[in-house]
């Protein structure tokens, strides 16, 4: 989808007179952002087109991580066609199971309702498990250094 049809969609549900009033711009300049580009039609450049030749030039994605934390979210780039790093399945799987565990104590200590100060011991337990296993593979992602993780899963 084009920016401008974007906006065309986006001003169905917000008008553009509102729109021009809130950001005190003129009427007829936010209707030209809902036209294609000169060469194509009368538009001009709107802040989507603006946004993405900013983002183009710098190749700094924190310009989109700022749009999305703005608008109550965050953003992930897709991830690279790599060869995928198989020795990381055992330490996903192990954070993955370790949750899992943490949830069978949790929904087993709350089942009738009460939880005893052993099944609170038991629940804390578990949650420090799964809080170190997950940090460790954090730290070897940041350091980017996945040596641990493949002792780790030559070890099993």
């Amino acid at each position: 989808m084009e920016s401008h049809e974007l906006l065309r969609e986006v001003f169905d549900r917000k008008t553009p007179k509102e729109i021009s009033a809130d950001l005190d711009l003129s009427t007829s300049m936010i209707y030209k952002w809902t036209q294609p580009r000169a060469g194509e039609g009368s538009g001009i450049e709107n802040p989507l087109d603006r946004i993405e030749a900013l983002y183009q030039s710098t190749g700094d994605h924190r310009l989109v991580q700022w749009i999305c934390q703005r608008a109550g979210g965050f953003f992930i780039r897709n991830p690279r066609n790599a060869p995928h790093p198989h020795f990381l399945i055992p330490a996903t799987n192990q954070i993955v199971q370790d949750f899992a565990d943490l949830l069978q104590v949790i929904a087993a200590a709350a089942a009738d309702n009460q939880i005893t100060a052993a099944e609170s011991k038991q629940i804390r337990a578990r949650w420090e498990e799964l809080k170190t296993v997950t940090e460790g593979f954090v730290a070897c992602c940041e350091a980017g250094n996945f040596n641990p993780l493949k002792k780790t899963a030559g070890a099993r």
